[in-house]
């Protein structure tokens, strides 16, 4: 077994705004697998973490990779338990080793997704921006036929982001557009509960991280108060060991959680989110975290296998229209689904 990891940076056409700060450009580290036991047949995960962001996004980045590497060829498979603390390089193994498995294939599991029989549903994506900005992407989303629309709010000013929700409203009544809000932890707890109360005349889905994440106390008594159902997002980052899992869970009572594989565990860490979560009656559904089309293919299959087949819930998988220097992949948006090109599709 070989693994060679090469670096790429890739540029975002439209600056993409959050709560921490403004990306142009992301760096990520590329894995391509080989082994004789299967002459000819690849397998190339990616790697990418988010500045101030996620739980492995440290300085000696490169140099930890380069080892982990190492230890799972000499091992000839994923060291799981070790990896916890490095979700992005589990991530970018697992996808690796997924595409190996499937013979190069870029279907990793069995699945009508895979096979270009089904889409999956997913939900439009508004950045961060000044107000006419907001409202000129939001009004494009809602020309291309999404559904449910997602809007990342707490850059402008409150009053203006619930002028723009007014305006979602006024024309489209819940039962033509889901409606969620992603607060980035852009509220704090003297003021969330009222805002959620601003919120919730507008018949809004969820609300993603309302306040920053490690005031469990906060959050847990949101949760119970909220009249709009809290996702928790950001909280769940750095949380890779199972106890303390079951403890978050337990102590906050969300209604959602939202998954990352890059961010949450690799697809590993998020079979348990996933199972502890619905033994306690918590939903939950899968987003991407700015990566190329080789993590986004990665998450779409593993979306499908999780969710499908025939999901019904919006994910928040990206577009594969982020980038200015992307990597091909058979990925296409039919109005508010994400397909894979097949013969069959």
């Amino acid at each position: 077994m070989k693994i060679e990891i090469s670096e790429r940076t890739l540029h975002f056409k439209q600056p993409a705004g959050t709560s921490r700060g403004v990306y142009t450009s992301r760096h990520s580290y590329y894995l391509t697998l080989t082994s004789e036991e299967k002459p000819g047949v690849k397998g190339v995960g990616e790697c990418a973490t988010l500045p101030d962001l996620s739980c492995d996004a440290i300085p000696e980045y490169g140099r930890i990779l380069r080892q982990i590497c190492e230890m799972t060829m000499q091992l000839g498979k994923i060291p799981y338990e070790m990896l916890r603390p490095y979700p992005s390089i589990l991530f970018g193994l697992e996808t690796a080793f997924a595409q190996w498995e499937a013979d190069g294939s870029q279907a990793f599991f069995d699945t009508p997704f895979a096979h270009g029989k089904e889409g999956i549903p997913i939900n439009g994506l508004v950045w961060m921006g000044s107000y006419d900005e907001m409202y000129r992407r939001l009004e494009e989303k809602l020309r291309l036929g999404f559904r449910c629309v997602k809007l990342k709010i707490g850059a402008i000013d409150f009053g203006q982001e619930l002028d723009l929700i007014q305006h979602i409203r006024s024309a489209f009544p819940p039962e033509k557009v889901q409606l969620r809000v992603d607060a980035n932890g852009g509220f704090n707890p003297a003021n969330a509960m009222q805002r959620l109360e601003a919120l919730a005349p507008y018949h809004i889905h969820s609300i993603e991280q309302p306040i920053k994440q490690h005031q469990w106390a906060d959050m847990a008594s949101l949760c119970r108060e909220s009249p709009i159902p809290i996702a928790l997002d950001e909280e769940l980052i750095g949380v890779n060991v199972r106890s303390m899992k079951e403890m978050l869970l337990d102590t906050i009572q969300p209604q959602y959680i939202v998954l990352k594989p890059s961010l949450h565990g690799g697809m590993f860490g998020c079979d348990e989110w996933i199972a502890m979560a619905r033994k306690r009656g918590i939903g939950s559904w899968m987003t991407s975290a700015l990566e190329s089309n080789i993590g986004l293919n990665a998450i779409a299959q593993y979306t499908a296998k999780t969710y499908g087949p025939q999901i019904q819930m919006p994910q928040g998988l990206g577009t594969g229209q982020l980038f200015t220097d992307n990597i091909p992949m058979p990925l296409t948006i039919k109005g508010d689904q994400l397909w894979m090109i097949t013969s069959h599709s």
